[in-house]
């Protein structure tokens, strides 16, 4: 069986243990072994289906060897950071939605994991989860890419297209993804560009890294799926 632990229980975190819990028996057969999520590290306990498996102490992750995965649904930097390099020391597999602490920590936290025999992944940071950097790295390594075009950011797309299509104002239609999920409770991130914004910076520090050279092969590899990741989050031309 394969144990894991969520860290946050908020709209993604929720997301994660419910589709666990409800596709069990389809993930098991993918896997060959059951999944099972084992511990939920919370800042404050509340009733809920997952009231059992809340701990505000993430030594309770940290020191179970029967943990194997850590997912990192917590956002922002700070304490997702401290957590997931913890994780990663402690030599346990972390997977993040979380684009901000990709964006500002991922080349360190990548090469800690490489440190210690284990992975650091984050497809689900980008794209709505869609399956993209794999392939533009692993699938289509032999092509050149010279543009990647996407929509600007998921949250923001669902309300333009309900305020376009439906006539919606723009607070309704914030309710609407926040009701769906789209949205986060505090989305401010998404709605004022500071996500974009982000993407940006990470794809121009990306940029001059390349340009400067002298990087070894692996290096090499870590900026470019760096630039990728990056482009793929920006709408690159509108």
């Amino acid at each position: 069986m394969i144990q894991i632990a969520i860290m946050g229980l908020g709209t993604v975190g929720t997301g994660v243990a419910r589709v666990v819990e409800e596709n069990a028996q389809q993930i098991q057969r993918k896997l060959g072994e059951p999944l099972q999520v084992k511990t939920v590290l919370v800042r404050h306990f509340h009733d809920g289906p997952y009231r059992h498996l809340m701990t505000d102490d993430f030594r309770k992750i940290e020191e179970d060897p029967d943990i194997r995965v850590v997912v990192e649904t917590i956002g922002g930097v700070d304490a997702a950071y401290t957590y997931t390099r913890r994780a990663l020391e402690a030599g346990k597999h972390v997977v993040t939605a979380n684009k901000q602490l990709v964006a500002e920590k991922g080349c360190e936290l990548l090469a800690l994991a490489r440190e210690h025999h284990v992975r650091y992944l984050f497809e689900a940071s980008v794209g709505g989860g869609i399956p993209i950097l794999h392939p533009l790295t692993e699938c289509m390594a032999a092509n050149r890419i010279d543009e990647v075009y996407g929509i600007l950011n998921g949250t923001t797309n669902y309300i333009l297209t309900r305020m376009v299509r439906s006539g919606a104002s723009f607070e309704d239609a914030l309710q609407e993804a926040q009701k769906k999920g789209y949205a986060e409770a505090d989305p401010t991130a998404d709605v004022e560009g500071i996500d974009a914004d982000r993407a940006g910076k990470a794809k121009e520090r990306a940029q001059e890294k390349l340009a400067q050279g002298g990087l070894s092969d692996k290096e090499y590899k870590i900026v470019e799926a760096k630039l990728q990741r990056a482009l793929v989050r920006l709408s690159v031309k509108s």
